[in-house]
């Protein structure tokens, strides 16, 4: 009785594995494929926003805050969580 028991776990552990696969087949199936026109239009723009990137200034880019300016940003957070809680 043990075997037949493991025989038909086994079995329906076999038939679900392959329902997954057929499953992921199909899925794989539905996605299109990018023709040839998509491929190098994605490559421009990406080859272009790179370029942008590029040009950007580099000032752009945040820079340390001197230890006067820290205080001030921070007094100036602390007035206006004073000026909320009224």
């Amino acid at each position: 009785m043990a075997r037949l028991a493991f025989v038909l776990l086994m079995a329906f552990a076999a038939s679900a594995s392959a329902q997954q696969q057929g499953r992921r087949q199909d899925l794989g199936r539905e996605q299109r494929q990018m023709t040839q026109e998509e491929r190098q239009r994605m490559r421009d723009d990406m080859r272009d926003a790179y370029r942008q990137r590029q040009e950007r200034p580099q000032k752009a880019r945040q820079q340390q805050m001197s230890p006067e300016e820290r205080g001030r940003l921070r007094r100036d957070i602390e007035d206006a969580n004073r000026e909320m809680r009224r």
